[in-house]
């Protein structure tokens, strides 16, 4: 059945790190490096989202976070509780929680310009977790963007005039040039 089933609730709670059980068949796995970068994240932000558990402990989502509080010694973690769920749910849900993160893309400019104001601030970007595809962003923002107004060059000559009353300017410099055929007012 497909959509949200009646009766589904959460609670957070702290539970001891011991009394988690991961899910024997979780499909995603969790390299070294990544627990390393989640350790890394856990002692700079913290623990900020909980694991997922179904009553009796058993771990629907937050595998690489359980692995991290384990490696950094962490006696309690937050976890969120799913009351209600069907077997099949929590199932679907240990795929689903990590496909559908898979699933969102970058605006890669606004990623460039967040990037490069924590560089500015002198942020540990290791800890955003890009490894060493962050030297492609940096790599670009190391290059001169275009300027959107170039600086004024007098040495250009350009000429501007109005098509209704004759009004032009040239170089920079304004000149009114009378126009027998404008017949109106400007």
């Amino acid at each position: 059945m497909a959509g949200k089933k009646k009766g589904v609730q959460h609670e957070i709670d702290m539970c001891d790190v011991g009394d988690l059980k991961p899910y024997e068949r979780n499909a995603r796995v969790h390299s070294e490096a990544q627990i390393e970068q989640i350790m890394a994240s856990i002692r700079e932000f913290g623990f900020t989202v909980p694991i997922l558990t179904d009553p009796r402990n058993g771990v629907i989502a937050g595998h690489g976070r359980l692995e991290a509080a384990k490696r950094l010694g962490m006696a309690q973690v937050p976890r969120l509780v799913a009351k209600g769920w069907t077997a099949a749910q929590k199932r679907a849900y240990v795929i689903a929680d990590n496909k559908l993160t898979e699933n969102g893309g970058w605006d890669e400019d606004i990623l460039r310009l967040e990037i490069g104001d924590l560089v500015e601030l002198d942020f540990d970007i290791d800890l955003l977790g890009f490894g060493d595809g962050i030297d492609d962003i940096l790599q670009d923002l190391s290059k001169e963007a275009p300027d959107d107004f170039p600086e004024y060059d007098e040495n250009i000559k350009t000429e501007h005039k109005c098509p209704k009353c004759g009004y032009q300017f040239s170089g920079g410099k304004e000149t009114a040039v009378s126009n027998s055929n404008n017949g109106g007012d400007s």
